[in-house]
């Protein structure tokens, strides 16, 4: 019978000869699954065996992250922003870096009241920023069927009540407007998405490439977000890198009072803000 430090250190060997970049992470996360433990508490059982109904469950976990398969997607979830968050092969995983949107959003003074989490994919920032803010009235929309489904069940999950729209970018929401729109579009160009690694090309295609070099959403929501504000309306986009001040320079009109880019803990361009008059 082998002990759990054994086990651990047997995987990751197993996935670094596969070419896994975070291979003793995964094999953690995998295991403290099959174990139903925190992560952390791997390290205060090391010396605990590990029975072959245990190792059975484990094996083709590994197999499969072996394979190039995203950890997130063979666990079925994932943990943002104080919510947890199923995921499937048709929405993208969250990242870090939309976690740091999402606080500063939070943490924005008079948001006013009515929002709208567009291209939400699980629900990813509509759900929690009503988790968070109960007090405030958001409608997630989405192109696709399967991730507004997902979404739905991850608001369920999270208790959280929120409206959901099916469409593309802002055609759900004709003839309405909002105090806030929040967007973290698909912005990889089809160059970049070349050299993106194997896992990451895993997560659904759809949601990360735009045509224009990556700017095609934005150039959109350049000409039609005027007309979905309301006076003093705010919006919040997640950008990729180095995209700031093209994207700033789309959003040329005199009606916006401020706009802005912030970047990620990386040092690079990560976010677009922007304020009506």
């Amino acid at each position: 019978m082998k002990i759990l430090s054994e086990v651990l250190k047997l995987s990751a060997k197993y996935l670094e000869d596969h070419k896994i970049s975070r291979a003793r992470r995964d094999a953690e996360d995998l295991l403290a699954f099959v174990l139903n433990i925190k992560r952390i508490d791997l390290y205060m059982q090391f010396d605990r065996p590990l029975d072959e109904k245990e190792l059975d469950a484990y094996r083709p976990l590994l197999k499969r992250k072996a394979q190039g398969e995203p950890v997130e997607y063979i666990l079925g979830k994932v943990d943002f922003y104080h919510c947890v968050l199923h995921v499937t092969p048709d929405v993208l995983i969250p990242r870090q870096e939309t976690e740091i949107l999402l606080d500063k959003i939070c943490k924005t003074p008079d948001l006013g009241k009515v929002i709208w989490d567009v291209c939400c994919g699980p629900g990813t920032l509509g759900i929690a920023l009503k988790k968070a803010r109960p007090e405030l009235d958001v409608t997630l929309s989405d192109i696709s069927p399967k991730a507004l489904a997902l979404a739905q069940k991850n608001a369920v999950l999270n208790q959280v009540e929120v409206n959901f729209l099916e469409g593309d970018l802002l055609f759900p929401f004709k003839g309405q407007k909002a105090d806030v729109i929040i967007c973290n579009p698909p912005y990889v160009s089809e160059a970049e998405y070349e050299e993106l690694e194997n896992e990451v090309k895993k997560e659904p295609r759809l949601a990360l490439v735009a045509e224009n070099e990556g700017y095609a959403f934005y150039e959109r929501l350049s000409k039609e977000l005027p007309s979905y504000l309301n006076k003093g309306g705010k919006a919040f986009f997640e950008i990729g890198f180095a995209q700031g001040e093209r994207i700033k320079s789309l959003f040329n009109s005199e009606i916006y009072k401020k706009k802005w880019v912030e970047k990620d803990f990386a040092g690079h361009d990560r976010f677009f803000f922007l304020e009506m008059e």
